[in-house]
């Protein structure tokens, strides 16, 4: 029999951490096991936290047993777990800004339920930024159903930094916009095989955004804005993590890193109704 699962308390959970994990979650009790059972299986990366905020229309993914037993098994390895609830919805943005508000660790890692990481890929991500020292760093998701869709046309949107990232204005009709279709399908697969990098080696590249693993500066994140546009949102929305992403790179700058530990598990969307690009709401105001 699975015991209570103790959900800890916001008090107790902030602390001066160099990394925190915030996970938005909503209706997906296996993919949230998975998600969690790839960050229980980081190294390199001591005491990281980790934030689950789950908006499911009824019992919160973090209960069923086999994520309560990752919850558990991460506590046991050292990392503090705050679990929420955030309800009613009001639209992904505001879930967002509700996860950031939870943390004071000096970076935030904003991971989907539906990732999973490989090991080493956290210890990748924050060597990386702390090299780089931009805003955010990321690994775009793989997903490996597509493993033999091979689209060379996409692969000229790989383009390395020669040095730290510089900060970018990224819009849409441009070509820096263009950079996401290397995220699509296995494209980063295809692109790091070519490239064959030597063991323990990573490359920075220039990106308009990323979705589903990204590692934020903190105090860059918030200076740039945070996720505080959600009030100028209808709840019916999609792309706030391209509007966040967007206007740090145009303040501090940002980067893909290649290779990518991420995995989408494929799993069907839980956000169904997408009225409105946030980016496009964002950036409208921002142009104005």
């Amino acid at each position: 029999m699975n015991r209570p699962l103790d959900a800890g308390s916001h008090a107790e959970f902030r602390a001066d951490r160099l990394l925190d994990v915030l996970v938005p979650t909503r209706d997906r009790p296996a993919e949230l096991a998975v998600t969690l059972s790839g960050l229980a299986a980081q190294e390199g990366v001591p005491g990281f936290g980790v934030v689950v905020s789950d908006q499911s229309d009824g019992d919160p993914g973090y209960a069923h047993p086999a994520a309560a037993t990752m919850v558990r098994a991460l506590r046991h390895r050292g990392h503090p777990v705050l679990l929420t609830r955030r309800l009613p919805r009001r639209g992904l943005a505001e879930h967002r800004a509700w996860l950031l508000d939870a943390s004071a660790a000096r970076y935030v890692l904003c991971l989907d339920d539906d990732v999973w990481l490989e090991p080493g890929t956290l210890h990748r991500l924050v060597t990386a930024i702390e090299e780089l020292g931009c805003g955010f760093v990321g690994n775009a998701v793989h997903g490996l159903s597509y493993l033999h869709d091979v689209r060379p046309q996409t692969h000229g949107h790989y383009q390395e930094w020669a040095g730290p990232p510089v900060p970018e204005r990224v819009r849409p009709g441009t070509p820096e916009w263009d950079r996401a279709q290397i995220h699509s399908a296995a494209n980063l697969l295809h692109v790091t095989g070519a490239l064959a990098l030597p063991e323990g080696s990573w490359r920075a590249y220039k990106v308009s955004w990323i979705g589903g693993c990204v590692l934020y500066d903190r105090a860059k994140l918030v200076d740039s804005g945070g996720f505080d546009f959600w009030r100028r949102l209808q709840e019916r929305h999609q792309g706030e993590d391209v509007a966040a992403q967007l206007a740090v790179l145009a303040r501090h700058g940002g980067a893909g890193v290649l290779p990518s530990g991420a995995y989408h598990l494929e799993s069907p969307t839980t956000v169904t109704d997408r009225d409105v690009e946030a980016w496009e709401v964002v950036l409208a105001d921002v142009d104005a």
